[in-house]
This record gives structure tokens, sequence and C-alpha cells, in this order.
């Protein structure tokens, strides 16, 4: 039997109360004068709700005396509470759910801008699918409470302190026996409550983790076909979804038991109190306008409480959702912008410096990515690091990146400690082609603009040229403006490798970032982008990871790892003569491994 996720967002207390539904104060704050608004159309209609029985009750009356045009005014004063409550009710409506959108348009926004600028370590604790869940589902609950759900009950308990009120002013007799029966109303609130709070829970976890599923098999639709696993992912899905399901109608089938005691609790109270009241009409001590507005009162009042049970699930739902969103919100990332940032001096001149750098990635603590990595990059060199699968190079451009930091010593740009600086100061001096190419669900054209997005299409198609990319980007339907669908998929992993590649050579920054640009790429279009990356490198200073040690002969130094150490520094045919795991590796490409 599958297992209730546990994933960060549970590391919290167990115990959810309404109170979280504070963590949207600072979203409500900018529009004080909407929410007094709505509130004030709120307190208008409760009010006007609880004076309608009052006139009813004169009308009732009304038919007992000789007075035609008395009985008139009261009908017309009728029409008139009538008309004020449909006015009040549908402003509320109005502004309390434009209030909604958005409050929740902010928070969406707010919560993809935090998410933007999180560091890769934090997606390693948490599945995109998840996150995505939340800026949905999570912020779907919070609109209905705040369009719909707190209104009315702000509504329902303003008309139930009112009506018990004005039940008293009728009648403290029978008002007295109506308050017997709270007590037997609250406790099943309470206890079941509770129950409702923790199935609101689990349920909201099940949909994230099925979310998480389904875009993780869907991103990876072409690796799950091609490996026949199409059934397993299914089966894998629909358990999710099943638990998804069973743990909301547990949810469901509690909430109805609830309203189901609740109301007919109420009900029976009510029944047992008109039927005393009904004595009491019949013996004069009530007239028949003070029973009937009694009577609405006594209605109004229990269909509050009813109101309000109902409205307290959906408090609670919202109660774990605002506490899920705020979580995101406030979570400490391992990699933050300093405080008061020093600026990368400018010009750039392109200078790295790796000084006794350690590193583990914080889901492997265990293995060591660097182990005391010193390396000086001198500006406008090109440097290649090689080595085994697993060495450490691609580490290297991420903590160039600063996508992390390392545990212990220092990199540098420009003599300035990485972690002095603003991110996107330095990062606009670094262009980077990854290993695995991104391409997103767009034109060509604006695929490569990403770059710099400010660029002309004439830059565009420039660079397009120097990535030789040109000649397939112009025999597309149309052209550079062809859509290439998501990631990339109407476009071949070396097609996509070139975009990327012009997409750094539009940028035109001072440190360019190779990793494995030329993998994909077939050997006429390889040797072009050599060509073009050559070009590039020029007076730029520039890393290069390569499996393939043909793309970094003619690297101004190789750098060659292994287990995170450099164990070797030179050129192609210094490292050949001295031997050693460069020469061996060679070897093994050049002569198919042939002494």
């Amino acid at each position: 039997m599958a297992r209730r996720p546990t994933t960060m967002l549970e590391e919290r207390d167990s115990s959810k109360k309404v109170g979280a539904l504070r963590g949207l104060a600072p979203f409500l704050a900018p529009y004080r004068r909407l929410t007094f608004a709505a509130l004030a159309a709120l307190v208008l209609t409760a009010t006007v709700s609880l004076i309608l029985p009052l006139a009813v009750r004169r009308v009732v009356d009304g038919f007992t005396e000789n007075n035609a045009e008395l009985l008139d005014q009261y009908f017309g004063a009728s029409l008139l509470i009538a008309a004020a409550l449909a006015l009040g009710t549908g402003l509320r409506y109005y502004l309390v759910t434009i209030l909604g959108e958005r409050v929740v348009a902010d928070i969406r926004r707010a919560l993809f801008d935090r998410m933007m600028g999180m560091s890769p370590a934090f997606f390693e604790r948490i599945m995109t699918g998840e996150v995505l869940s939340r800026l949905t589902t999570d912020t779907t609950l919070i609109l209905s409470v705040i369009g719909s759900s707190v209104s009315i009950a702000l509504r329902n308990l303003l008309i139930l302190i009112g009506g018990l009120a004005l039940l008293f002013f009728t009648s403290v007799k029978l008002t007295g026996m109506v308050l017997l029966i709270v007590p037997a109303i609250v406790i099943p609130i309470v206890v079941l409550g509770r129950r409702l709070r923790k199935l609101s829970r689990e349920n909201q976890d099940w949909i994230a983790q099925s979310s998480g599923d389904a875009s993780e098999a869907l991103l990876s639709v072409q690796t799950v076909q091609a490996f026949t696993h199409e059934q397993p992912s299914r089966q894998k899905f629909a358990q999710v979804t099943e638990k998804s399901f069973d743990s909301a109608k547990t949810r469901v089938r509690t909430r109805a038991l609830m309203t189901v005691i609740v109301i007919f609790l109420v009900f029976t109270g009510i029944v047992g109190v008109l039927w005393i009241g009904a004595r009491d009409v019949r013996a004069g001590l009530m007239s028949p306008g003070e029973m009937v507005q009694f009577l609405i009162y006594a209605v109004m009042v229990a269909g509050s409480v009813g109101a309000l049970s109902e409205i307290w699930g959906e408090l609670q739902r919202a109660a774990g959702a605002t506490e899920r969103l705020s979580e995101l919100l406030v979570t400490k990332d391992a990699v933050q912008d300093p405080a008061a940032p020093k600026p990368l001096p400018r010009p750039v001149r392109g200078e790295i410096t790796f000084d006794a750098v350690r590193f583990r990635y914080p889901a492997r603590p265990e293995a060591s990515a660097l182990d005391g990595v010193d390396l000086v990059v001198r500006p406008g060199e090109t440097v290649a690091l090689v080595g085994p699968s697993g060495a450490g190079k691609t580490t290297i451009l991420q903590l160039l990146l600063r996508f992390y930091d390392p545990q212990d010593g220092a990199v540098r740009i420009d003599g300035i400690d990485l972690r002095d600086m603003a991110r996107d100061d330095f990062r606009r001096a670094i262009a980077l082609v990854p290993q695995d190419p991104v391409i997103f669900a767009t034109s060509a054209r604006e695929n490569i603009r990403f770059g710099r997005p400010e660029a002309t299409d004439a830059e565009v198609e420039e660079a397009a040229r120097a990535a030789a990319a040109h000649d397939f980007l112009s025999a597309l339907p149309q052209g550079y403006d062809t859509y290439v669908g998501e990631r990339g998929v109407m476009l071949s992993g070396g097609q996509k490798q070139r975009v990327a590649l012009a997409r750094a050579i539009l940028r035109d920054a001072r440190i360019l970032l190779l990793d494995e640009a030329t993998s994909a790429l077939d050997a006429e279009s390889e040797r072009a982008v050599q060509m073009a990356v050559e070009r590039l490198s020029q007076g730029r200073t520039t890393l290069v990871v390569a499996h393939r040690l043909a793309t970094v002969k003619k690297a101004d130094r190789i750098v060659v790892f292994d287990q995170g150490r450099i164990v070797a520094t030179g050129t192609h045919d210094a490292l050949v003569a001295e031997g050693g795991l460069y020469a061996r590796l060679a070897r093994l490409q050049f002569t198919d491994g042939q002494a």
C-alpha cells in the first residue's frame, strides 16, 4: 500500500488553526479601502437581514388592524428593506470577489517571484510539481476563502449575534430554551473539526504528490515510452490519485457527518421551542406577529450556525493552504545575496579564482564533489576541464554561477568573492551553454533572444550564423518565427545545442561557460561550432567542459579532474607526453584503446 508522502512542507506543527489565515494580512494590507468597503457592505446586508423580520411582524400584526393605509405602509417598508438587502448583497459580492481575485493574484506572483530566485539546492528537497500544486491548488482554496467563505462566515456571525439579541428581545423564555441546545451543537463541531483538519492536510499532500509524479512523467514522456514504462507510470499515478480520492472521500464523509449532526440538533431544538411558542400564542402570551418574528429569527440563527459549521471546514483547509504558502514564501535559501553587495568592477576583466574550494552537494553530503581545488583562470584564457564522469567538472561551473556555495574556500571573479556580490550582477558577465540545452515553448527567434532581450532581429540572426544554426532555422516552416514546441520537441538534439550556443553568443558576455556544448553535434556541425567557439572565445575568459578531447586540443590550458581534485594541468601535447589519466583518456578516444 502506498505511503502518504512526506515533504519539507510537512516539517511543522501538526496542529493547524484558523489563526494561520493571519498570514494573508500582508497581502490584504495594500487594499485597506477595498477591504473596509467590503466589510461595510457586509455589515449593511447583515443589518438589513435582521431588520426584515421586524417588518414581517408588523405586516402580520397589521392584518388584525382595521387600517388599510398603515398596512400599505408596512408592505412598502418591507419592499424597501428587500431592495436594500438585494443591493447590499450584490455590492458585497462584487467587492469581496474582486478583493479575493486581487489578493490571490498577488500571492501567486509573490510565490513565483520567490521560487524563481531559489537556488538549485532548494529544488533538491522539493519536487517542482509540488510547488506548482501550491501555486494552483492552494491559492484556489485561498481565493474561495477570501472571495466567499470569510464573507459568508462574518455575515452569519453577525446574524447569529444580532439574531440571538433580537430573540431575547422577542421572548426571553423561548430564547433561553433555544440556548440549551448550543453545547450539543458546539461539541461535534470541535471534535469533528480537529479530525477534518488532519484529513484536509492529508488530502492536500496527496494532491501535491500526484502533481509531482505527473509533472515528472510528462516531462520525460519520450524516455518513458522508449523504455515501455507507460503502464508502470500509469499504475503509479493511479495509485497516488486513488489515495488522494480516498483521503478526500474520508474528509467529505466527516464533514457531511458533522453537517448532519449540527443541522439535526439545531432544527430539532427549534421545532421543540416553537411547539412551546405556539402554545403561548394560543394562550395569548404572544401575538401572531411576534411568533412569526421569533420563528424567522430562530431560523436565521439556526441557519447561521449550520453555515458556520460548513464554512469552518473550508477555513481549516484554507488555513493549511496558507501555512504551506507562507512556508514557501519565508523559507530560507542556502544561497542568498549579501545585505550590502559589492559591485563587480566594469569593464569586467574575467579573472576566475578557486581558492582551496571544498564542496559537497546538499543531497549527497557523504560524497565530496570538490576536494581542495585551487584554480586560477587568467582574463581572456581558454581553459578546458576534462576527466571522468563525476570528477567535478560541471560542479566548477555551478559554483562559478553561484548555484551553490562551497563549504570551504572561496570562488572569486576579478578578485571579489561571489558571496560578496549580488548574483544578478556577476551573472550578467557570464554566458552559459549547458550540457542539456533548455529550449522554451516559443519561437526559435525568441529562444535565441533570451540571451539578450533587447537584441534586434539582425543581431539574433548573426548569432545564429556564428553558431551554425542559420541554415536549419531558415529552413523551418516559418523560419526563425517557427514555434519549436515544449522543451524544443520539434528540434533535434544537435539543433537544440546550436540554438543554445547562439543564445550564449548573443549575450556577448565576458565569461563563457561551455558544458559539453558540442556533444550532440554531427562531425560537420561540430567543426562549424568549434570554429564559432574559437572566434567567440577570443578576448573572453572561457571554461570548456568536455569528454571528447578533440574539442579541447586547442585550449590554452587543460585541467584534468579526478574524484574532485585537480590531478594534472598543461597543454594537450604536454599532458599526453606526461602520461597519467589524460594520456589514458586520449589513448582510449584516439586509438580505440590500442597501445
